[in-house]
């Protein structure tokens, strides 16, 4: 491996170790009284604990203390371990920025979130954690966007992103797909702390994994640093004889030096010497019992001198991420330090009391701050003013995207996928809103339609990269220039840099209008991060394309039945379905226009706006022929048809409108075909056959099951607060004849349209796929999961017949 690039050390600022002592024993004090608060003092009205994790905050707060208190500029963005939410809030109090009130509602509503949250905490938080191991990747994709904003819009103020974790993250695979991903090499300006305490939840680590770790991060191109030696026990390893101590004290197992807690005196001694080779004992004989527990349990990680040393030394690392093990002690100076079952233990209110005295809090009043003309006090004011005048994201608006942008002329067939990326490259022409467009896709561009776009704006490099490839139908250019961000096959690297990039207007001060696109089916191997994404706020587009069995070759494994209920029952997403091409752009472009105006989901919204929201739109590879959606155009016209298009729901052939023009009796009996996306022709043939037994078959095309359901339950929640009889929203009665029986059609589970039985106060029958699939015709598997035009007649004739 080449050796780092390195430059000119910095001048080592000047460090008050004794005020960053008393700032972190106070936040530590304060940490654990806030979750010890919440848990012994405030009425328990459920009978269920509050929980917190004071183990797992001793353990990082001597590096978050020299992060926050002498290494952090107002620029740098940081996600912090989950379990240290309590100490990062602390830390907060002492600098005045967090309101004192809120010490003792830990875990309450409007209080201090379990985790830290972008969207619920009343501190500023970068990245939301808590699902382990997505808050540590986040912020690599947020240097990622970082990088991308820098190239394209000019240069933003120098900032590192760090990741503070604890070692138990890196048993998630997705740690390990981020590191390896070639989008994220190469950015110097990322960190990860890691607070090496070698427990996890019900265990001790088993092994000294430190030795694999290491050789991970450093075939990945990382710069790996270990903080694993305090000052006092750097003094004894210096000293000649010590050579087989130093061996034993780097070779002891984890459990076994675990298991040294809780021990004092002989019984210390005699448990670290146990398996030692010759010379250990001997060389130990020259210190007190006292002396040598000391010694044996001075970590690097709790060494606030020695913290501030590595992490200096990763400023002068310019060509790669670097990643600092600092070894800790769960629970440190805490009576449950290292026990092997301290995870979310609580102190008793003896220990607590014991506690504020060791830890120098007033008995008169243990929540004060520092005195502000004090040492520490002043170091924290002046932290507070620096972190305080950071500037919110740049949430302006953008440029306001056209309603359309004719990427499909005519009536021919063509498959939902192909628009989109029509759509897209067509965007991408557009003076206004061009520039701000950023795709990304983990290896599946071309199969995706997103080719067009990239060989039109070309894919990002930091560098300019030569092109090897003759194929005339992929010229992509690769360059700091280039619009789309290509990623390798990681579902879980995807969300989360499309997430980042949903967040670049806070995080890089630049709103951009973010699209990915990936395979349907694979949504749900992405899904964690997909959550962690929209639960911070972040709107970009996804399309989840091809969908459902309707690529029917495939088989099972490859096909999609139950993400539609991912769209429609995920907070912050809304999920858009579309079956036909003028549908897919109106929606396309509308979803734009929605992030375009309020890139953060932070200024006020129009009533049938939906902040924070991010847009799933559910694609297929099957040509659909266009002539229905054209004579409802006609039926329509654009202008209102566009309204219901993007509303949810409209209704593509009115089967009374049909009777009358065709001189009909319009009394026949009547049924409601719903259906979404790639079934419509089946629900056309279905229609016509209808038809000609004399049934008036309506069908409603679903474009959106979000804004459909979303109305639904406005309305329900409206006649609950009036005590009123339920109206219908206006979306359902624009596209659904009033008492109507209906029959849902989708090429997903049968469960994501049966609520609208319920919704309509009708008769209901649901079809859908609820069994795997296997390979086959469209045709075969239509007939085998019961999507079938003979099917849907009989549906229907069921369902009128009650």
């Amino acid at each position: 491996m080449a050796a780092s690039k390195t430059l000119e050390a910095p001048a080592r600022s000047e460090v008050d170790l004794e005020a960053l002592q008393e700032i972190e024993r106070r936040a530590l004090w304060l940490g654990v009284r806030i979750i010890d608060a919440a848990n012994r003092e405030r009425e328990n009205v459920d009978g269920i604990k509050v929980g917190g994790h004071p183990a797992s905050s001793a353990s990082s707060v001597s590096i978050m203390t020299a992060l926050w208190f002498h290494h952090l500029t107002p620029h740098d963005r940081v996600a912090a371990k989950p379990h240290a939410g309590p100490v990062l809030h602390a830390m907060h109090y002492l600098m005045g920025l967090l309101d004192r009130r809120y010490l003792t509602m830990l875990r309450s509503v409007g209080g201090l979130q379990s985790y830290p949250s972008r969207t619920k905490d009343p501190i500023r938080v970068d990245f939301s954690t808590g699902s382990v191991g997505l808050g540590a990747s986040a912020p690599l994709f947020a240097a990622t966007t970082r990088r991308y904003v820098d190239a394209h819009f000019g240069q933003r103020p120098e900032a590192r992103f760090f990741s503070l974790l604890g070692d138990a993250e890196l048993d998630e695979g997705n740690v390990w797909e981020a590191i390896a991903d070639p989008a994220a090499q190469g950015l110097s300006n990322v960190r990860w702390v890691i607070d090496f305490n070698r427990q996890s939840l019900d265990r001790v680590v088993p092994g000294v994994r430190i030795n694999q770790w290491r050789k991970q991060f450093e075939a990945a191109g990382w710069n790996v640093i270990e903080v694993k030696h305090g000052r006092r026990l750097q003094e004894v390893l210096a000293r000649p004889d010590s050579g087989a101590f130093a061996t034993w004290f780097d070779d002891i197992s984890n459990e076994q030096y675990q298991s040294l807690f809780g021990l004092s005196g002989a019984e210390f001694r005699e448990r670290f010497l146990l398996g030692a080779p010759a010379g250990v004992a001997e060389f130990c004989a020259g210190f007190s019992d006292e002396e040598l527990i000391a010694i044996v349990t001075d970590l690097g990680g709790h060494d606030l001198a020695c913290l501030i040393e590595a992490f200096e030394a990763c400023d002068v690392v310019a060509d790669r991420p670097s990643v600092v093990f600092c070894y800790t002690v769960k629970g440190w100076s805490l009576p449950i330090a290292g026990n092997p079952k301290n995870h979310s233990a609580q102190l008793t209110g003896e220990q607590i009391d014991a506690l504020r005295v060791s830890l120098g809090a007033s008995p008169e009043d243990e929540w004060a701050p520092f005195d502000p003309d004090s040492p520490a006090g002043r170091l924290v004011a002046a932290r507070g003013r620096e972190f305080a005048d950071v500037l919110p994201g740049s949430t302006a608006p953008l440029p306001e995207p056209p309603h359309e942008v004719g990427a499909v002329q005519g009536s021919r067939s063509i498959a939902s996928q192909e628009v989109f990326g029509r759509t897209v490259t067509a965007l991408a022409r557009n003076e206004n809103i061009g520039r701000y467009l950023v795709t990304t896709a983990p290896d599946v561009a071309t199969t995706t339609n997103l080719a067009g776009f990239i060989n039109r704006v070309g894919s990002f490099s930091p560098e300019e990269r030569t092109r090897w490839s003759e194929d005339r139908n992929v010229e992509w250019y690769e360059g700091p220039t280039g619009q789309h961000i290509e990623l390798g096959i990681s579902e879980m690297n995807f969300f989360t840099l499309l997430g980042q990039l949903g967040l670049a207007w806070d995080l890089s001060d630049q709103a951009l209008l973010p699209i990915g696109t990936v395979y349907d089916p694979f949504v749900l191997r992405g899904l964690d991060a997909l959550i962690h994404a929209v639960y911070s706020g972040a709107r970009f587009v996804i399309a989840g394309t091809p969908s459902g069995v309707t690529l029917a070759p495939e088989g099972g494994a490859h096909q999609s039945t139950i993400t539609p209920s991912v769209g429609l029952e995920l907070p912050n997403l809304v999920l858009i379905e579309p079956a036909f091409a003028r549908s897919v752009e109106w929606l396309l472009c509308d979803a734009l226009a929605r992030i375009s105006r309020n890139p953060s989901g932070k200024l006020p919204a129009d009533a049938d706006d939906e902040p924070k929201s991010a847009y799933y739109f559910r694609l297929s590879t099957r040509p659909i022929a266009q002539e229905a959606f054209e004579a409802a155009r006609a039926r329509l016209g654009d202008t209102v048809l566009r309204q219901q298009v993007i509303a949810g729901a409209y209704r593509l052939v009115d089967a009374r409108a049909d009777a009358v023009a065709a001189g009909l009796d319009t009394r026949r009996p009547e049924v409601t075909l719903v259906a979404s996306g790639a079934v419509m022709p089946e629900v056309l043939a279905a229609a016509e056959r209808l038809a000609e037994e004399g049934v008036g078959a309506h069908i409603v095309d679903v474009t959106s099951q979000s804004r459909l359901f979303a109305a639904w339950q406005r309305a329900s929640r409206a006649s609950i607060r009036t005590a009123s009889l339920r109206e219908r929203p206006g979306v359902l009665n624009t596209a659904f004849p009033a008492g109507v029986p209906i029959v849902t059609i989708h090429d997903a589970s049968s469960h994501n349209m049966a609520w609208l039985g319920a919704a309509l106060q009708v008769p209901a029958f649901a079809l859908g796929v609820d069994e795997f699939g296997q390979s086959g015709t469209i045709g075969d598997l239509y007939r085998s999961h019961g999507l079938d035009s003979d099917t849907i007649m009989t549906a229907a004739l069921s369902v009128l017949a009650g």
